[in-house]
This record gives structure tokens, sequence and C-alpha cells, in this order.
């Protein structure tokens, strides 16, 4: 596994990048916790190849249309969440 902290692959990025086309995923960490993976692009093509979308996996599963399937509502009260970053 290969292994980069953010501010070596903020810096060294195309190093990453090439790395993961030649040697697979680089794993990213920040503050000793894995943040982000970069892989290839044949790699991420291979990983979301199957081309269904949720719709056609919904109809095509043996669940679909069973009738004695029930799902049970969680009626915990919801709390607020603030959001203190975003993405760009």
């Amino acid at each position: 596994m290969n292994k980069w902290q953010m501010q070596e692959a903020k810096a060294l990025f195309f190093e990453v990048v090439k790395c993961a086309e030649s040697d697979g995923p680089q794993y990213i960490s920040e503050f000793g916790e894995y943040v982000a993976v970069v892989v290839s692009q044949s790699q991420f093509d291979r990983l979301t190849e199957n081309g269904t979308g949720l719709v056609e996996f919904m109809l095509n599963s043996p669940l679909y249309g069973a009738e004695d399937i029930h799902f049970e509502r969680d009626r915990s009260v919801i709390r607020g969440v603030s959001k203190t970053w975003a993405c760009k």
C-alpha cells in the first residue's frame, strides 16, 4: 500500500497520479487518518463498469415484487447538523 501525507501528496500530485497508474491505489492521510484514495482511470472504470442505474438494479432484484417485506420507520428525534466545511 502506497501512503502519502496530504502535504506531500499536494506537492507531488503528478507523482501520486503516476504511481496510481503503475502501482495501484495511493492512500492519502491527514492527521494520521486516511481521507482519500487516488486510483487510475482504468481502475476506476473497472470499479464502476456495471452500467446499471439504481432503478434498473432495483427492478432486477430478487426481492422486486415481494409482498412480505416490511420496513419499520425510525421515529427518533432528528438532530440539527452544522455545516463547517464545503467542497468547491
